[in-house]
């Protein structure tokens, strides 16, 4: 049974179990929030499903099919679509999701790497500068006392300081410790490092996924010994 009709059969049970668990005096639905309310339900699934869907022609085939009129494709071309759709997300499926994890970081790093300002530091560490430094630079055996925001590829925020830390640069990530023995005082940097340089195939709990890039915005403020 092709995935769509399993899909249709999903919206009307959906709908079927929202009555049975309405009191039994009820009034019908309005019917403009009833056609409102299956629309927004079949959008949400389609956009999980489909995320790259042209919604102009899937209003035209519903709109033509819920009428009755003649279709634009006859019903073996209709098949084979969505056959073929469907073969290819079972193939896409298959794929192990640590290839698609690392394709989709060397994609996000080789954009970054594009971007005009940006060069490129030892283990494919992406600097670009924001502001200049004209301080000393950190030991690896230092303290450093930054300012920071670190972000996922989406720019989802998943950590920043509040007010400046001091951390040891040998109890950081490898592309922390890396990038700021580099960095004078004074900078701030933008820094691209590669999930190799982070948290690797394990990722960091519920936070940071396995083989993500992280994008950090680094004030270095102050070292010491």
């Amino acid at each position: 049974m092709s995935r769509y009709l399993f899909l249709v059969l999903g919206l009307a049970v959906c709908t079927a179990n929202a009555g049975e668990q309405t009191p039994s005096k009820t009034t019908a639905p309005d019917p403009h929030d009833l056609a409102y309310s299956l629309g927004a339900s079949l959008g949400e699934r389609l956009r999980q499903e489909v995320p790259d869907l042209q919604i102009q022609a899937l209003l035209e085939g519903l709109k033509q099919a819920y009428q009755g009129k003649p279709l634009a494709l006859d019903n073996a071309r209709i098949e084979q679509v969505l056959a073929q759709h469907e073969a290819q997300s079972e193939a896409d499926a298959q794929v192990p999701q640590t290839e698609k994890a690392l394709a989709a970081e060397q994609q996000f790093l080789a954009k970054e790497k594009a971007l005009s300002g940006v060069r490129e530091l030892a283990d494919g560490i992406l600097l670009t500068e924001l502001s200049p430094g004209s301080g000393s630079k950190p030991l690896a055996s230092d303290e450093v006392q930054v300012k920071y925001v670190g972000r996922l590829p989406d720019g989802t925020v998943f950590d920043q300081s509040t007010q400046p830390q001091w951390f040891r640069l040998d109890s950081v990530i490898s592309g922390w410790s890396s990038a700021l023995q580099q960095m004078p005082v004074g900078a701030k940097w933008r820094l691209v490092i590669p999930s190799a340089q982070a948290y690797g195939a394990d990722g960091a709990g519920e936070l940071i996924p396995p083989y993500s890039p992280l994008v950090f915005e680094i004030e270095l403020l102050g070292t010491r010994h």
